[in-house]
């Protein structure tokens, strides 16, 4: 047999083993101290200070609340509180008769605005991946506040407590994506046996773009359709409205992914429209109480560089007095598809 030279061939087999990279999360309970609501329409707020010098990223929400209880519910990320104290009356309508045990002060004496907000019953809302709310260090936020509005306290003439609230789901490890909040809501009143346009608009004057990922609605009881959209100016000088997000405002007011996450670019302009509609025979004004109305839509959005908006609101003063197509500032307007589910 002839000799021959063989040529071994080794088959290397190399298996990737993807890497799991966990992010160590952990949760804080922001919640009531026992407290006493004694009267209906009322709103308490309780602080947290974020520990100094440290930096931390919320990523998910988890209410600890029904709406037999809590009408709503909102997270305020502040400079400063409104108070130091345990908890205070923070609600426009306060009584100083009946709440003069109990100081009265805003949310926050600075640097306010809106991180989360819930209302019926809605579920748990965590952030996408590698998204995060930045609080401490570096930020404005060096105080957290919750607010919970006791629409109705009847439950609580027993003597009972409650310590409604949100546990916070966060992390230390640094977010690449930084998230915020834009508050888009309107002022105004409704006028009796009416169907009733509230809106507001406003531009993105900042250099940043923004991602937005979720949205939520919220009115009183007259709100049938709360829409939201994102609005660029073609080079046809029309403009081109995208839709973010609609829904039935009476549904569970929790946050839902957005139509579209298409980014949205400086110059652009973010608007809602709230379609009201009444049976009653005397004006409905904007207002803190469940007899008053609301407009409200909130977006959820990350940068992927730099720093949220500093814009955090956008309101107008509604109706009668303001409406998309006052002064003609706005065109193209999708009227129908903005009023009907």
């Amino acid at each position: 047999m002839d000799t021959v030279h063989m040529r071994r061939i080794i088959i290397i087999a190399v298996i990737f083993v993807p890497i799991i990279i966990c992010v160590q999360v952990k949760k804080y309970p922001l919640l009531m101290p026992n407290v006493h609501p004694n009267h209906d329409e009322l709103y308490l707020c309780t602080p947290i200070k974020v520990v100094p010098k440290k930096s931390f990223y919320i990523v998910g929400f988890e209410p600890n609340a029904t709406m037999e209880t809590a009408h709503h519910i909102l997270l305020y990320g502040c400079t400063t509180p409104g108070s130091n104290q345990p908890y205070w009356n923070c609600g426009e309508m306060a009584d100083s008769q009946v709440d003069k045990d109990i100081p009265k002060a805003s949310p926050c004496a600075s640097g306010s605005h809106v991180l989360y907000a819930w209302a019926r019953d809605a579920k748990k809302f965590e952030v996408p991946e590698g998204v995060g709310f930045q609080i401490g260090e570096g930020t404005p936020i060096q105080y957290l506040v919750l607010q919970v509005h006791y629409a109705h306290t009847g439950k609580f003439k027993d003597g009972s407590t409650d310590n409604s609230g949100i546990f916070l789901i966060y992390t230390e490890e640094p977010r690449k994506k930084l998230a915020g909040v834009l508050l888009l809501g309107t002022g105004g009143a409704i006028p009796p046996n009416s169907v009733t346009h509230m809106e507001t608009d406003c531009r993105l004057f900042e250099n940043k773009t923004i991602y937005p990922f979720a949205y939520r609605t919220h009115t009183h009881g007259l709100g049938k359709v709360v829409a939201g959209y994102a609005i660029h100016e073609g080079d046809d000088k029309k403009d081109h409205w995208t839709l973010l997000g609609k829904r039935n405002p009476l549904t569970p007011q929790m946050f839902y992914p957005v139509f579209n996450t298409d980014p949205i670019h400086p110059g652009d302009i973010l608007a809602a429209r709230c379609t009201m509609k009444s049976n009653r025979n005397t004006y409905t004004h904007v207002g803190a109480t469940n007899l008053d109305e609301m407009c409200n839509f909130y977006l959820m959005y990350y940068v992927k560089e730099g720093t949220p908006l500093d814009m955090k609101y956008c309101f107008t003063q509604g109706p009668p007095y303001f409406y998309w197509d006052t002064d003609n500032h706005l065109n193209n307007i999708p009227d129908q598809q903005a009023s009907t589910l």
